[in-house]
């Protein structure tokens, strides 16, 4: 769980061959076992495969949703990209 990411790393997982990750804050989530369990259903969270969700998450889950999966589905961190 301790690796970092660029935001535009977590962009190129959006497929199963490559891993179906997500942004939630500043952790990188990987939904690929857990896209089908969602019970929101899949086709909500295939709209911000390789982006950062958090805006979306937060308007439909609280802390303890989080908290829940975190241990299962985190594979690691975002690093903040330098603005110029």
């Amino acid at each position: 769980m301790s690796k970092t990411f660029k935001p535009s790393d977590v962009a190129t997982h959006k497929t199963v061959e490559t891993g179906m990750y997500i942004i939630i804050d500043n952790g990188v989530y990987d939904v690929t076992g857990f896209i089908d369990e969602h019970p929101g259903g899949a086709k909500i969270l295939k709209r911000v495969l390789g982006k950062d969700a958090s805006k979306s998450f937060w308007k439909f889950h609280n802390d303890g949703v989080l908290a829940k999966y975190t241990e299962r589905l985190k594979v690691g961190t975002v690093q903040e990209e330098a603005k110029l």
